[in-house]
Formats: structure tokens, C-alpha cells, sequence
């Protein structure tokens, strides 16, 4: 696909901190329901990148939500970027506790970051579901394996990421399986997503640690193992 709305972020590749989110971001919410009075809650946003770009490009008032950046950080950055009348908010915030009110936003976006914390069966109903409204909807972009190895791994993996930190990393079938669980969703889509050695490459051009240690197993071949998965859930 083009990606024509992520273009125009290309001056702040800086502050991705992955395979390029805004990509994925926009892959996984064009054609989207998302309305300019709507209340959106960006789940693990790091840097607010992802953040800023959905509301600059569809509309919603968002929440930027992370529990390991700092707010006032991230809030000085959507004013630098003309952000008016608080359309981007920073909230420190943990995905197992998060400080809102019940039934409080209409959508919920997590780019790259659901993997982490969204593993277990109950996470959902347990954790999500009092926070959005019915109807409202979760979209994800999750980073995924092709297959699973049950932690047998391919060398070219070890290169970069150790087996501890690869068993984030979940095929299609372990992603439909733990969604599909919840009793409060509807799973609407879950599917591999175009968005692949686009990300990536943004993300190894960047001259940071974080990148130059995955270029290891990337440039061995780890790219044929490792897939990006994007789901839609409905609260019923």
C-alpha cells in the first residue's frame, strides 16, 4: 500500500522507537470508523508519535497513554507540533490499572505494543472492557511470528533478541485463540498485515542502539520469521 498520511511524519523518524509505527498505524485504522468527537485512548504510545498522528490525521481527541514515558515530555512535544485545545493529551498510565473513568472512550488504538502486556485470556474483559464504551472498538497492530517454534528459534533471532524476549512474540492462530476468548468482544478481523519490510527499514536506517542491535538478526534472515498482526474487536 501507500502510505500517504505517514509520509508527512517522515522529519520525526527520530522518536520511533520500533519498525515505524505511524505505518502500521496508518494500515491498520484507514477506512476506519474514527470521528472527530470521538475519545480515543493510544495504549503503550511511547513517545506520542503514534498518538499525534492519528488525531492530527483522523480527527479523535486522544489519550496518550504509557506507562514508561514521561507526560510533561510528551505533552511539550503535540504543543511544539500546533496540537490545540489539549486535542493530544499525555497520561502516565499502566495497561493493567489504567486512571479512567468507566465507559469513558470509543476507541481504543495499541500499535506495537499489545504483545507485552494483553497476553493473558482475561486481560481483556478484566483490564479493557470498563474503560470503553458499547460498541466501541479495539485496534491493534501487533508485532508476530509466521509460526511457532515453542522456543526452539531460528539462530538468526538470537542475534538480536534473547528467548525470554521472543516469547512476546505470538503467531496468527495464538492471537485469534486469545482474543476470540473474551466474552465482552466481538473479534470483528484478525489478519497479517501488508505492513512489513516497510516498517523495518525505516526502522534500521536509525542511527540508536536499539536499531543498530536488531539490524544483527534482520540482516541474517530473521525478516522470513517475523510478521506484523492486526485485529478488530467490538465491545458487545
Amino acid at each position: 500500500m501507500e502510505y500517504k498520511r505517514s509520509a508527512k511524519y517522515e522529519r520525526l523518524h527520530n522518536m520511533i522507537m520500533g519498525p515505524n509505527p505511524l505505518k502500521l498505524a496508518e494500515e491498520l485504522l484507514e477506512g476506519r470508523e474514527l470521528k472527530k468527537d470521538d475519545i480515543v485512548c493510544d495504549l503503550g504510545s511511547g513517545t506520542g508519535l503514534t498518538s499525534l498522528f492519528i488525531h492530527k490525521e483522523y480527527g479523535p481527541k486522544v489519550y496518550a497513554s504509557d506507562l514508561w514515558s514521561d507526560p510533561k515530555e510528551n505533552n511539550e512535544f503535540f504543543e511544539r507540533e500546533g496540537v490545540e485545545n489539549n486535542g493530544v493529551e499525555a497520561v502516565k498510565a499502566d495497561a493493567e490499572s489504567l486512571p479512567f473513568d468507566k465507559d469513558f472512550f470509543d476507541a481504543i488504538t495499541c500499535i506495537d505494543s499489545w504483545n507485552y502486556f494483553g497476553r493473558d485470556k482475561t486481560f481483556l474483559d478484566n483490564k479493557i472492557s470498563p474503560f470503553i464504551k458499547k460498541g466501541g472498538k479495539i485496534y491493534l497492530a501487533i508485532t508476530g511470528m509466521e509460526k511457532e517454534f515453542n522456543g526452539d528459534y531460528p539462530e538468526c533471532l538470537l542475534l538480536s533478541w534473547n528467548k525470554e524476549q521472543l516469547e512476546y512474540i505470538k503467531d496468527i492462530e495464538y492471537w485469534r485463540d486469545t482474543l476470540s476468548s473474551s466474552k465482552d468482544f466481538d473479534l470483528l478481523e484478525c489478519k497479517k498485515m501488508e505492513t512489513d519490510d516497510e516498517a523495518w527499514d525505516d526502522w534500521l536506517k536509525e542511527e540508536n542502539e536499539y536499531a543498530i542491535g536488531d539490524r544483527k538478526s534482520m540482516e541474517s534472515g530473521a525478516g522470513d520469521y517475523l510478521c506484523f498482526i492486526m485485529a478488530v474487536l467490538e465491545k458487545k
